[in-house]
């Protein structure tokens, strides 16, 4: 999220960290529409250390959809 400085909406904390849905297997990860056998890729969110809110979901690598 750059050098944006966040702010949990649910707690008010500015403490912020990363962390991965998926990886390595395909379990996790999100797959293109009617391809079962592609690997995908994980998700990467951004949730705030003290209550767990989300602030951010992105897919790490966008370019196996294209």
């Amino acid at each position: 999220m750059g050098n944006i400085k966040l702010v949990c909406k649910a707690c008010g904390s500015d403490s912020f960290t990363t962390g991965q849905v998926g990886g390595n297997s395909s379990h996790g990860n999100i797959r293109p529409i009617g391809s079962i056998m592609a690997f995908g890729s994980p998700f990467l969110m951004t949730f705030c250390k003290n209550c767990g809110e989300v602030a951010s979901i992105k897919v790490d690598n966008p370019k196996k959809f294209k």
